[in-house]
């Protein structure tokens, strides 16, 4: 099993180089794309290690990992490495520090392998840390000078006893889903058979509620190691890169952050739901061109928005902390404010019987991941075709073939809408009746309004308002032809009898003076 392990993760690495090298030519070839290349170099570096990850633990199980130190500055060497991981604490709005003392000292180590130890200890305490705590990692030596101890603590939610016991255990959940963040259960059971490696010791300790620990204790002095595992000929070379972390603040938005100004009321809103903060982000970035729309990073999140903004559709992920995506569509499904809104589940989950459930639960569609974003994008655009054809037919139709359409819609729905309608009639000529007012009046929020009309109707608020204002101006004309157009215009609230032209126009494809003569002639005819 070890060997089919270490043959894999050979045969990922390969094409990941392959990538990787891709990345950097096409950025010297087209340089305008920064964000995007920073973004892929960044998931690169992250598979790469986690297939590092695999592959020393593979080497674990069979005895194969070696051992190789050189001498150098170890507190120096211990720095750099911990420096390379502020972005990954950042991310968190937790504060970090660093502590070597002395601040140099010369010592024997093996880079590749303390460089493993760092990064897990550290990345472990940014996931289970509090968000806007603070992580430490402390380097100290002892009176002779010839062991480091390191510890590496943070003030999060601590460690329960029960999973205590299996801290070190392979595979082990680590209650990822509960804090929000993802693992392997590889990182601290490797950690300690690399401490192991070194001659080493590691101890954790941890109260619920205060924060946890770690200590890890290696030597560094040269007689603590077989004369096979010296390397005397390199010293340790600070000039070459460790395996650092991108800043991921430069390219992963802040999900909390109101989305761009929209281009047009009429625009089209998504919301997007995905725990993994990069997808999230380039998911954004490839819609938002088209497309207004927002972001959340669990079901909770989601639900917050749904209720407080006007959508066309949501994009949900599946395995997600918090409240998942087939919790999520559910409870959107089961709310009469917003089960008209369309939800697209994408999902890593491969059985047939995986899609059975999520659409049992009410999805409209089923991605499996990985997807290419293209196939996204068409699944989106032609649930938004389907709208803007129910726009287009619903406002050519006349009144009477309005009504009929309505009377087809189902109980509740069909009341909504004629009660909708009957107030705009109300305050035909009311310029200021706007959607706000409509929602209140209505006993509605603006969001379920926006979300009710849109699913049936196909238009917006606003579209829905001037639809019903103009169906009254063509029925005002046609009973009184001899109409001035300001008058008309008046009657169902415009103000500006230029504007209403322009409606009129874009509405029945003629100017409302023309519309006005073309009836007089008919009537003179009579």
């Amino acid at each position: 099993m070890s060997a089919i392990f270490t043959n894999i993760t050979h045969e990922l690495l390969t094409p990941l180089a392959v990538i990787s090298a891709s990345v950097d030519k096409l950025r010297d070839t087209a340089p305008d794309y920064v964000h995007e290349y920073d973004l892929m170099q960044f998931n690169i570096q992250r598979m790469v290690r986690l297939l590092q990850q695999i592959l020393e633990a593979s080497k674990s199980d069979a005895g194969e990992l070696r051992l190789l130190v050189a001498q150098g500055d170890v507190m120096r060497y211990i720095r750099e490495t911990a420096e390379c991981l502020e972005p990954l604490i950042a991310k968190k709005d937790m504060t970090f520090s660093i502590n070597c003392q002395p601040e140099s000292m010369m010592g024997w180590i093996d880079t590749d392998k303390l460089d493993k130890i760092i990064y897990n200890l550290l990345s472990n305490a940014a996931k289970y840390g509090k968000v806007g705590g603070h992580v430490s990692i402390d380097a100290v030596t002892n009176n002779t000078y010839d062991q480091v101890e390191i510890k590496v603590s943070d003030d999060g939610e601590g460690i329960s006893p029960k999973h205590m016991k299996y801290l070190f255990k392979r595979f082990h959940d680590g209650d990822y889903r509960k804090h929000q963040t993802i693992g392997t259960g590889l990182g601290l059971s490797l950690t300690r058979d690399l401490v192991d490696l070194n001659h080493g010791t590691i101890d954790c300790k941890s109260e619920e509620g205060k924060g946890t620990v770690f200590t890890v204790t290696l030597p560094i002095n040269k007689e603590a190691f077989d004369p096979r595992q010296i390397d005397e000929q390199h010293k340790i070379d600070f000039s070459i890169p460790k395996n650092t972390i991108v800043d991921i603040n430069t390219i992963v938005p802040d999900v909390n952050a109101e989305p761009e100004d929209e281009t047009e009321e009429d625009g089209y809103k998504l919301l997007v739901v995905e725990d993994n903060l990069e997808l999230l982000m380039l998911m954004k970035q490839l819609l938002k061109s088209t497309y207004r729309v927002y972001i959340a990073r669990n079901g909770i999140e989601a639900l917050k928005v749904i209720n407080e903004k006007e959508l066309d559709l949501i994009i949900s992920d599946v395995m997600m902390p918090e409240m998942d995506g087939l919790e999520l569509t559910q409870k959107v499904k089961a709310d009469p404010n917003f089960n008209h809104l369309p939800i697209i589940l994408l999902t890593a989950k491969t059985q047939e019987k995986d899609e059975q459930e999520a659409l049992l639960y009410g999805a409209d569609e089923y991605l499996r991941k990985p997807f290419r974003l293209g196939d996204l994008k068409l699944r989106i655009d032609n649930i938004i075709e389907n709208r803007k054809r129910m726009q287009t037919e619903f406002s050519q139709m006349t009144e009477e073939e309005e009504q009929q359409t309505i009377e087809k819609i189902p109980g509740a729905d069909d009341t909504f809408v004629k009660e909708a309608i009957e107030l705009v009639h109300k305050h035909i000529d009311d310029e200021s009746y706007d959607r706000d007012a409509l929602a209140s009046d209505m006993g509605s929020s603006a969001s379920s309004l926006y979300n009710k009309l849109r699913s049936i109707t196909g238009m917006h608020v606003s579209a829905f308002i001037r639809d019903v204002r103009m169906k009254e101006a063509k029925r005002l004309a046609t009973e009184n032809p001899r109409m001035r157009v300001s008058d008309l215009a008046y009657s169902v609230g415009f103000h500006d009898p230029r504007y209403f032209a322009t409606c009129f126009k874009k509405h029945f494809g003629i100017q409302p003076k023309e519309f006005l003569e073309s009836l007089q002639k008919k009537e003179r005819k009579k």
